[in-house]
């Protein structure tokens, strides 16, 4: 990969299309549920992230990580959750959230 700041990558992101997964963990590491959205990035900063607007026209967030965003290969994408089918997404992108800590 070219070596581009980090600005630079969220710059690349607009107007792209991103398949994201995530998957909600419990305090104790237990899967909770797995989600999957895409959709079209109009907003992406260092120090906002990744806003994407999903198929329902919600705004969505992931973080702004290059490690994190992979060029998607050409093709069809059948989300589990729901059966929809994504064709040709630009980026694909997965996440493991965690619950917060309690201090």
């Amino acid at each position: 990969m070219t070596d581009v700041s980090d600005e630079e990558f969220a710059a690349e992101l607009v107007g792209t299309h991103v398949l994201v997964g995530l998957t909600h963990m419990d305090r104790a590491g237990n899967v909770l549920r797995k989600e999957q959205f895409h959709g079209k990035v109009v907003r992406a900063s260092v120090k906002e992230g990744v806003i994407l607007v999903d198929a329902e026209g919600q705004e969505r967030w992931v973080p702004l990580d290059r490690e994190a965003f992979e060029p998607a290969e050409p093709g069809e994408y059948r989300l589990r959750s729901t059966g929809e089918v994504v064709v040709d997404p630009t980026w694909l992108t997965t996440w493991t959230v965690h619950p917060p800590e309690h201090h």
